[in-house]
């Protein structure tokens, strides 16, 4: 069988570099920027790494070859993510971010938007670039992001953009964009979705644009949050932002629905090799607790059996799950990045397991994991965000799977066969109106 789980000499060579920068340049300044309370600071604190993992192809690494990007496949990005995420999965959020906002433009862009756009992020002499992805947007009011993809126009994404000659005007929040950029005045280039339709739901009226730092009209907020306190994520208010019509993606023009869906796929797999990541380390700082302490025994706490048991356990998880992460990623190489179906599946399972794996050190080291003279609580916090972020599990990457599972022609034998499995509109929407057969009957007009 030609199944093989080796690592080839370069994805080797790519995760020792990815190893050395995290250990050697990244390590020595999250302790403190975890700790700071202001946001922006904590956030300000990670540039001069990120500088140098600008520098060492890192923070490009995503983006096509051809564009001045790393061309990193996504397996091989995988690899060099978790790396990144044993030390800190904030940071790591930052770079993935890069990939949130510009692969996009790679996919739905026209051939002058990618050299501009792209071009631009891998060229920056400063080293300080950042793109960022603005998709969803405060509870309440009619914005939302669970149900981005109601078919009815009067629910789902609130934001809207009317054309105006050569510009869209902009107008709305956005809750959750990937950066406020260094100083809180925005990131070098935003790809947000906006609703270009207003007469129709979330499967036909939405689209992508990508923004520019220094638009007019735009207003940034840092957002404080309890993990990942090292990346930086803001509220975003759009009163009258005058946007290019050129900056529009072409691809994307009505279709705004598959950006974020095939966005948060691709993603899928790194989220969860960021799960793997904090679950390694929290399991190989407990593993080093147990062989060192005996809990008042006469022996250390590693050679009793529940705590051997427990701990074999989160080991097996934590193997099991890499190899999902590795899969997923795989696949979407194999199927020019499409895995609406699996990048989901695994994200789902692998977050959940990992958060799993976390508290179960947490347990077996006891009530010694509580002291922040250990790193337990920073895992437990970490641990806690990836199941509900990057498209969270409960109701975004869950109703993509049911979705597609529920098509009458889905085949649940492809992923095993490694065929593509499809992403069609008429997978959406499921769940999001209380009876999708009246869909057909009308209630489309009726709301409307």
């Amino acid at each position: 069988m030609a199944i093989d789980f080796t690592m080839s000499a370069e994805q080797r060579k790519i995760q020792k570099m990815a190893r050395d920068f995290s250990e050697g340049v990244l390590a020595p300044v999250i302790p403190a920027a975890d700790k700071e309370p202001d946001p922006m600071l904590a956030y300000q604190m990670t540039k001069g790494a990120y500088i140098e993992a600008y520098k060492a192809g890192i923070a490009m690494a995503m983006l096509p070859k051809e564009y001045g990007g790393g061309g990193l496949s996504c397996l091989d990005f995988v690899i060099a993510a978790e790396e990144i995420c044993a030390v800190d999965p904030g940071f790591a959020c930052t770079v993935l971010c890069n990939g949130l906002g510009l692969m996009p433009v790679a996919w739905y862009g026209s051939e002058e938007q990618k050299k501009r756009f792209i071009g631009e992020a891998t060229s920056d002499p400063t080293g300080t670039y950042l793109s960022a992805w603005t998709a969803g947007e405060p509870p309440g009011g009619s914005g939302g992001t669970a149900n981005f993809d109601s078919p009815l126009p009067k629910a789902g994404i609130g934001m809207t953009a009317v054309r105006e000659g050569d510009y869209f005007v902009l107008n709305g929040k956005k809750k959750w964009s990937s950066s406020a950029g260094w100083d809180g005045l925005g990131s070098n280039t935003q790809t947000a979705i906006i609703r270009t339709d207003s007469s129709v739901g979330g499967t036909q009226g939405l689209s992508a644009i990508v923004v520019e730092r220094g638009t007019p009209g735009i207003t940034w907020k840092f957002l404080d949050k309890e993990g990942h306190r090292t990346t930086s994520n803001a509220l975003v208010i759009f009163d009258n932002a005058k946007v290019p019509v050129d900056n529009l993606l072409p691809g994307a023009e009505g279709n705004g629905d598959f950006v974020i869906n095939r966005n948060f796929a691709w993603s899928g797999p790194v989220a969860a090799i960021a799960a793997v990541g904090v679950a390694r380390a929290a399991y190989e700082d407990a593993l080093t607790f147990l062989k060192k302490n005996t809990a008042g025994s006469l022996t250390p706490i590693i050679r009793f059996q529940n705590a051997g048991y427990i701990m074999g356990d989160v080991a097996a998880k934590i193997e099991s799950a890499r190899y999902f992460s590795w899969r997923a990623a795989d696949y979407l190489d194999k199927h020019a990045q499409h895995a609406e179906l699996l990048g989901a599946m695994c994200k789902i399972n692998v977050t959940e397991t990992m958060f799993e794996c976390v508290y179960k050190c947490m347990q077996i080291v006891g009530v010694n994991s509580l002291s922040t003279e250990y790193k337990f609580g920073k895992y437990l916090r970490e641990a806690a965000v990836l199941p509900i972020y990057d498209g969270g599990n409960m109701g975004m990457q869950r109703r993509r799977v049911h979705g597609v599972i529920a098509e009458e022609s889905f085949n649940p034998r492809a992923i095993m066969d490694d065929d593509f499995v499809p992403f069609e509109k008429t997978m959406e929407a499921i769940d999001t109106v209380a009876d999708p057969i009246a869909k057909s009957r009308g209630i489309m007009q009726a709301a409307e």
